[in-house]
């Protein structure tokens, strides 16, 4: 499927003033080409996992098999492992009481229609549907009490409904609500932004704002500072937008859907009233580092464990859940960001693979990742229903 836009230009203007000027006094004139292209589904057989490529040490398994579409993870100090399902409206809860590497089974410990984002504070499990945030205590079991609503009027989803939850050194609630389209003004000031909020849900406020889906994001074990992934705007091509790595400050604007990348121009939404988008640009915190467009980073978590090789500390690991709006695909891996002085410098592949025959199929589309008690990473695929961990021999 192809998608074009065309519209007249001025000749004789530079190229950046000609395809997108500072105000509607030119007409904005750009061609942009997209593509549709999902890879075909395979199964996750004992045939393609063999194939899947970790670095020299490391060993993939199968860590949960069959759970329907695990998406969000997250694991306690008893070796508790948590995941949702999305579409079945679950939270499920997985052990390995012999410390074999396999769970030994799954167990539904919390129904909230359209569950997502999961996270462990003080005790108490902390559920985040589409508008609504849920806490539950945790039994010494791993199993869930009752869950009690703390919040219920979140923003409506639209595009982008699914929210994901954390909670920071601060001890505060914070909350990442997507945009509801790929690029427009929006009507909530909620919507691309990071939330936070107190630990019973109160006092909420917008902390930052421009982020159109920052579904994965952690605090530094050193430094305490919060970076996020941010998923760049679809339909400006192959190779743009960009994914963002943001750090993430109290009253920062990232930029959508105005401003993008390393200060580029949307050409498709103009700053509103008579800002110019060169004033726009000079309010915009612009990311520290990007990755391949359209690879959609979903969940991330900072290496704390004492398994891998002293070098990971404090490295991040991204689920890139893998392009369906790109000639080529692109994601569909587990990447390293590596951090240098409290800040992130470059990526790494870690687990690859997924996609297979000359790139016209795969056999996972990545979520969740979470480090395990014994120091091993999970990492999720709703696509095929497992859960896969990574070890260090």
């Amino acid at each position: 499927m192809l998608a074009s836009l065309v519209v007249s230009c001025k000749d004789g203007d530079s190229l950046w003033d000609s395809i997108i000027p500072e105000t509607d006094e030119e007409p904005t004139s750009t061609q942009i080409e997209g593509y549709v292209f999902y890879p075909a589904v395979q199964g996750a057989t004992d045939a393609n996992i063999a194939q899947l490529r970790v670095p020299a040490g490391f060993k993939i398994n199968k860590f949960a098999d069959g759970v329907g579409k695990p998406r969000i993870l997250v694991a306690d100090a008893n070796g508790h492992i948590y995941a949702s399902d999305r579409e079945a409206g679950i939270v499920m809860l997985l052990t390995d009481a012999n410390n074999d590497g396999v769970s030994d089974g799954v167990k539904t410990v919390a129904t909230i229609k359209q569950a997502h984002g999961l996270s462990l504070h003080k005790g108490k499990m902390y559920i985040v549907a589409v508008r609504e945030v849920y806490v539950a205590d945790v039994n010494g079991d791993g199993t869930l009490g009752v869950p009690k609503i703390l919040i219920d009027d979140l923003p409506d989803g639209g595009q982008h409904p699914n929210r994901t939850i954390a909670f920071g050194p601060d001890n505060k609630m914070y909350i990442s609500v997507g945009s509801t389209c790929n690029s427009c003004p929006e009507p909530n000031p909620e919507n691309a932004t990071m939330l936070r909020a107190e630990e019973d849900g109160s006092n909420r406020k917008i902390f930052a704002k421009g982020l159109r889906n920052t579904i994965g994001y952690a605090w530094h074990p050193e430094t305490n500072a919060l970076w996020g992934m941010d998923h760049g705007i679809d339909w400006l091509g192959d190779d743009e937008q960009k994914e963002e790595v943001n750090q993430i400050a109290q009253g920062a604007d990232y930029g959508w859907p105005y401003i993008y990348g390393e200060g580029k121009y949307n050409p498709g939404d103009r700053p509103k009233g008579d800002t110019t988008y060169k004033q726009y640009l000079q309010k915009t915190t612009l990311p520290a580092l990007t990755y391949q467009a359209h690879s959609a980073p979903m969940a991330m978590a900072f290496y704390s464990g004492a398994m891998f090789p002293g070098e990971y500390k404090n490295d991040a690991f991204v689920a890139m859940r893998g392009s369906w709006n790109r000639s080529e695909p692109v994601g569909y891996k587990i990447v390293r960001m590596h951090f240098e002085n409290g800040k992130p410098v470059r990526f790494d592949d870690f687990v690859t693979g997924f996609i297979m025959n000359n790139n016209k199929a795969h056999f996972g589309r990545l979520v969740g990742v979470t480090v395990h008690k014994d120091g091993s990473l999970l990492f999720s695929d709703d696509t095929n229903g497992v859960i896969y961990r990574v070890s260090y021999q």
